[in-house]
């Protein structure tokens, strides 16, 4: 393949383009932000899943409260009921008044223990409600601290979208100008060889693979026209030269 020394000087211009554009696509790939986010987001799941079962045993402490207060409501009013008939007068068996004496006893040891377990059941709702709060403010910390580290995330993607379309379209004008041949060629290697398909040819050494070419080879790359499109021999990239090749 034979390409004017220009063609072949533009394209480095397009593989220094095409360099600077992997740069800034490995950059938007490797923000800190995007560790920063996964982290506080697995953290923020941990938490609202806690937040759940938090919410959810202040919920059933509150149904057993309400359970709780409901039944010693009854056997007060029974407790109530039998005090009064007990007060009436209007029973006068001795045998029913003691057995009335004892069924009011027996409804106040039922009542006390029913307003233990009351007490007992709003001390667990009020150790829930609590852990609901704390975590509810837990999660709001960690959702801001997402939502921050969002933004500068987006910020610096924007940013670097932004220089990537202007490489972008700087790239396309000088590609233009470089025969379709030679950057279908170049296009191809670049592909197979981690993104650098040509490479300057400097001091005797092939920069794309940084070996220094042999006597022979160097020899061949002298004495080949200007305008042959010469491969290093180890890496097959192209090989442009210049000036500060050494020949």
């Amino acid at each position: 393949m034979n390409a004017a020394p220009a063609d072949q000087i533009r394209l480095l211009d397009v593989q220094d383009l095409d360099v600077r554009l992997q740069q800034l696509a490995h950059k938007r790939r490797s923000l800190p932000e995007h560790a920063e986010i996964e982290s506080l987001t697995k953290d923020l799941t941990q938490l609202r899943d806690l937040l759940v079962a938090a919410q959810t045993e202040e919920s059933d402490c509150a149904r057993e409260q309400t359970k709780a207060e409901q039944d010693v409501d009854q056997v007060r009013q029974r407790a109530t009921r039998d005090q009064q008939r007990l007060d009436s007068g209007a029973v006068s068996s001795p045998k029913d008044l003691e057995n009335l004496q004892r069924e009011i006893a027996s409804l106040a040891k039922r009542q006390g223990d029913l307003e233990d377990v009351v007490l007992e059941v709003m001390e667990r709702r009020e150790s829930a409600q609590q852990r609901v709060a704390e975590l509810t403010e837990r999660v709001i910390s960690v959702q801001a601290k997402i939502d921050d580290a969002t933004a500068r995330r987006d910020a610096a993607f924007e940013e670097i979208d932004g220089e990537a379309a202007s490489v972008t379209k700087e790239r396309e004008v000088i590609a233009g100008s470089v025969p379709a041949d030679l950057l279908k060629l170049y296009d191809k290697l670049r592909e197979q060889q981690g993104g650098i398909g040509a490479a300057k040819l400097y001091a005797r050494t092939c920069q794309g693979c940084r070996q220094e070419l042999a006597i022979t080879e160097l020899s061949e790359i002298r004495s080949a026209a200007p305008d042959t499109v010469v491969r290093c021999e180890n890496c097959r990239r192209i090989l442009v030269r210049t000036a500060e090749s050494g020949l």
